[in-house]
């Protein structure tokens, strides 16, 4: 029986995919984002070691209020336990349930064929991937998360190569990520792939400090303020604008 290490199960997710969505943490990932409001899911081999039909009890239990929603599997990174976010979706697409991945893609990798073939046994499972793209400078990045981008930008590109749709996740933080250039750069990036279907930018917010508080964990941007509503909106047009005139001007050539 395949099991996992499960962080929290959230019965009423909204901001997670499309619809009403039933959310499965998982417990692990390789990232450290300054701005993680979830580090007590950092850890692999942490919280309940639980098994398929454990974690979907909840999900079965109220079915008819998932129709026109579904199932996202997030952490943490899920792809560091891929094997049994495909024996979640395979016991999904049993019934028809849309089903999506909330990934960095920072495990990706080219270099380990049975991560691949998992991988792809994981992909042909899955309707959607919400992409985090954390930052596109490299030097940036690894000050921004511990680790270089470079295998997220391959697996954006892997992705576009399946297929898979995806939507882009994004947050903005003043200072960082928060200004035109950056915006702009994007906005280009995204225009390079042909499998986006969305783009969601998140206003940065603290609400995590009191979990790295707990944790006994320095809280990396205690000085940094939260963004508005506004300027998140703001951001988010100048990325979509930058991505049109790219891809109009690929399209012209």
């Amino acid at each position: 029986m395949e099991q996992g290490y499960v962080h929290s199960i959230e019965s009423f997710g909204t901001v997670d995919g499309p619809g009403v969505r039933y959310v499965i943490f998982l417990s692990g990932c390789p990232l450290r984002c300054q701005y993680c409001h979830n580090p007590d899911t950092w850890e692999p081999a942490s919280g309940s070691l639980m098994s398929v039909p454990e974690v979907l009890e909840g999900f079965y239990n109220n079915l008819p209020f998932y129709r026109k929603g579904g199932v996202t599997v997030t952490g943490g990174e899920p792809l560091l336990q891929s094997d049994f976010v495909t024996a979640i979706f395979r016991n999904l697409k049993k019934h028809h349930i849309h089903t999506c991945i909330d990934t960095s893609g920072a495990v990706f990798t080219t270099d380990n064929p049975a991560f691949l073939k998992e991988l792809d046994r994981l992909l042909s499972l899955t309707d959607l991937i919400l992409l985090d793209i954390k930052h596109m400078d490299e030097t940036k990045h690894k000050m921004l998360t511990g680790q270089s981008n470079q295998k997220i930008f391959a697996f954006a590109k892997y992705l576009e190569e399946k297929k898979i749709p995806v939507w882009i996740r994004h947050v903005i933080i003043p200072g960082i990520t928060l200004y035109r250039e950056y915006l702009e750069e994007l906005g280009e990036f995204m225009a390079d792939l042909d499998n986006i279907q969305a783009l969601e930018v998140l206003p940065y917010h603290s609400m995590g400090k009191e979990k790295y508080k707990s944790l006994g964990i320095p809280y990396p941007l205690d000085n940094v303020r939260e963004p508005s509503a506004e300027e998140a909106a703001a951001a988010r047009q100048i990325i979509l604008s930058a991505y049109q005139k790219k891809k109009e001007r690929l399209y012209s050539i």
